[in-house]
């Protein structure tokens, strides 16, 4: 069930967005939400859990992009690819289109290796994709290569 009192952030998290928005950087969260598809939630569900995000990182503006379709849905209107979702790019061009973001400049971090994907696919620099998780960097550490290349 999709919960927005399960909510809980990744050691480093509410920090390391803090730094990234002190230091100038627009955030975005982009993200499937395939669970609208298979009839675990509905687009109010996520939405609820998106607003506990929000309040989790005190970040209340924080925008959010999700696709609610899945190609194996059980809900026929959410059944199927759609541009949005990930690893396609569709999320990230209409987040830079509509908040006028420099994709050329604009980083990704990401815990799938669809999130990455899909930030090449928007067009950003590979190097600046950055996957987080065991056996890649932890959140902090993508945070902190973020801001050191930004000053370097």
């Amino acid at each position: 069930m999709v919960d927005p009192s399960l909510v809980r952030l990744l050691p480093g998290v509410r920090e390391g967005c803090h730094r990234l928005r002190a230091a100038g950087f627009t955030l975005v969260v982009v993200s499937n939400q395939g669970s609208v598809a298979r009839g675990i939630a509905t687009p109010h569900m996520v939405e609820r859990v998106n607003d506990a995000v929000r309040g989790a990182l005190g970040m209340p503006d924080l925008p959010f992009y999700y696709c609610p379709f899945h190609p194996k849905g059980l809900v026929p209107f959410f059944t199927g690819e759609h541009p949005w979702r990930k690893p396609q790019a569709g999320m990230i061009h209409a987040a830079a289109s509509e908040l006028a973001l420099d994709l050329a400049r604009s980083w990704l971090i990401g815990d799938a290796s669809r999130d990455v994907e899909a930030g090449i696919e928007a067009g950003l620099a590979a190097a600046r994709c950055l996957r987080t998780g065991p056996d890649h960097l932890s959140f902090d550490a993508a945070c902190e290569r973020i801001l050191y290349d930004s000053t370097a």
